[in-house]
């Protein structure tokens, strides 16, 4: 069956909205009718080599949608059921499994170097990141559908399978906000909008947003931020200011850039805590002394996917959307249709907005 989907043909090349030949599901396969997908930078650090993935393939890993049919052997959800697609499923198998870190699995993207369709043409097509969300219809693994929590819409519950995932995440599991805290987000794109959201839910006294677009002043603050400082030369200062000249508690540093890194890293107190979620690549280089290390007493981490298990986390998500606490919808900066996405690729290239949302 033909369906509609955002191609990448080659690492560099533009995407091209085109028609492509998806098959029926196979054993343990889930197929799946997308009702949206978010865009997310990490899709653009896919088209430009950033991260490697086998080309062609349709991009996309943030998406929800209902279940339209289902292989054999499948049996947790059926057609007619809302999913979110989980773009990182664990296999329960490798040591990072066995130790408890699923986000850490070490066959989770295995998947994305399978072939799941072809273009009309005939070309093999590979399923970026697993999921392939780009497209109006898309076959994952069973192990990549997750029920939608109840009282979620499905077009809202696209973003849970990344950008919500990922920011609270790293509040919750990588840097574990404690109430009372203070808390500096640098980066207010999709990912950074959820994390100051999940700073205010830990109960943080003082979040300092960083951006490098004054224009993003209003949706941080909408999410959370009680401060906004325009990313310069003088970041670490202007927090250092703000809080009694101490630093924050927590960075959380969701731009992977070199020089945010560091200015994160710098706006932290003595004994603070930093945690990178952005995606950077090979040639942001970041640089430290041994003796600050030593003086500081600072902790910098790595966190993949928030450090989620997503089964465990969508329930715990669920009940703050439910509650109130977390609004989706503020997110969201435009709601666009499948045409749209290389268009939504360039405002991302340029620091433009916070998530697009793809809606189907």
């Amino acid at each position: 069956m033909a369906v509609r989907a955002a191609v990448l043909p080659a690492i560099g090349s533009p995407l091209e909205i085109t028609g492509i030949d998806l098959p029926d599901p196979g054993p343990g396969q889930v197929r799946v009718r997308l009702a949206a997908a978010g865009v997310c930078h990490s899709d653009l650090s896919l088209s430009d080599g950033t991260m490697r993935v086998p080309v062609p393939a349709v991009l996309g890993h943030e998406g929800a949608g209902t279940v339209v049919a289902v292989g054999e052997g499948v049996g947790h959800v059926s057609p007619g059921d809302g999913v979110v697609l989980n773009w990182a499923p664990s296999c329960g198998a490798c040591h990072a499994c066995s130790l408890g870190e699923v986000w850490l699995c070490a066959n989770a993207l295995s998947g994305a170097a399978d072939v799941y369709a072809r273009t009309t043409e005939g070309t093999d097509l590979h399923p970026g990141l697993n999921v392939a969300a780009f497209a109006e219809e898309t076959v994952v693994s069973a192990s990549c559908a997750l029920p939608v929590p109840d009282g979620v819409p499905l077009t809202d519950a696209a973003l849970l399978g990344c950008a919500v995932l990922t920011g609270y995440g790293a509040v919750h599991h990588s840097a574990r906000v404690r109430a009372g805290e203070t808390v500096a987000v640098f980066g207010v794109g999709g990912v950074g909008l959820a994390t100051l959201q999940a700073a205010r839910i830990a109960g943080a006294s003082k979040i300092v947003a960083v951006d490098v677009s004054a224009e993003k002043e209003e949706l941080a603050r909408a999410a959370g931020a009680t401060d906004y400082v325009v990313a310069s030369d003088t970041t670490a200062r202007e927090i250092r200011g703000l809080t009694g000249k101490q630093g924050v508690d927590v960075a959380v540093e969701c731009a992977g850039r070199a020089v945010s890194i560091r200015a994160a890293w710098d706006s932290t107190r003595r004994g603070g805590r930093t945690t990178v979620v952005g995606i950077g690549g090979k040639d942001q280089q970041v640089t430290f002394n041994a003796l600050e290390i030593f003086h500081w007493g600072r902790t910098l981490s790595g966190c993949v996917y928030g450090n989620s298990d997503p089964a465990q986390d969508l329930p715990v998500l669920a009940e703050h959307i439910r509650a109130g606490r977390l609004d989706l919808s503020a997110l969201v900066t435009e709601r666009i249709s499948l045409d749209g996405i290389p268009a939504a690729f360039e405002n991302m290239l340029a620091g433009k907005g916070g998530r697009a949302l793809v809606v189907f």
